[in-house]
């Protein structure tokens, strides 16, 4: 599965798009591998390498319209096509303060629509945005300077959602406060 949404990343144009350290799609394929080496489940590796595609509240750039959801759906699977749209609709200004708890307030910025995700949802979500900042504050030290207290208190506010393995990253990254 991952080969085909690399494939479909390159026709789509990922590795033409200008993006820290590089292109989109280096991006993208880092970020499928930090998770891969976090034992994050295949589901979230996909959608790790995928997470872009529809942009994010962080990144504009979509690669695919929201209407062509099922067709992603078909290249990496429904959970993890989930996960992508969970990850590109976050509202982060409203969403990230009270992700942690668990009546977390998710706010869709595609809908507008306001619920609570239940733990494997808010985990996957959470795991997800350490892998992609985590990234981007490795491979460019003035994303590091400009974003790494605010990357650290978050994660330090999400420390339960993450899984040992990427609270251990956010220390080597980001350091620890």
């Amino acid at each position: 599965m991952s080969e085909r949404a690399v494939a479909w990343l390159r026709e789509l144009g990922a590795q033409d798009v200008a993006h820290p350290g590089g292109t989109l799609l280096l991006h993208l394929e880092r970020v499928r591998g930090l998770l891969a080496s976090w034992g994050a489940r295949p589901a979230l590796q996909r959608a790790g390498l995928c997470h872009a595609f529809y942009g994010t509240d962080g990144f504009p750039t979509a690669l695919l319209p929201l209407a062509r959801r099922a067709e992603l759906a078909e290249v990496i699977g429904e959970e993890a096509e989930s996960l992508v749209y969970l990850y590109a609709a976050c509202d982060r200004a409203a969403s990230y303060p009270t992700l942690d708890r668990a009546e977390a307030v998710f706010r869709d910025r595609f809908t507008g629509r306001v619920h609570s995700p239940s733990e494997r949802p808010r985990r996957d979500l959470a795991e997800l945005t350490a892998a992609n900042e985590l990234d981007l504050a490795w491979i460019d030290p003035a994303f590091r300077e400009a974003w790494g207290g605010e990357l650290l208190s978050l994660f330090g506010r999400l420390r339960d959602l993450l899984s040992e393995p990427a609270r251990r990253e956010c220390r080597a990254v980001l350091g620890d406060g």
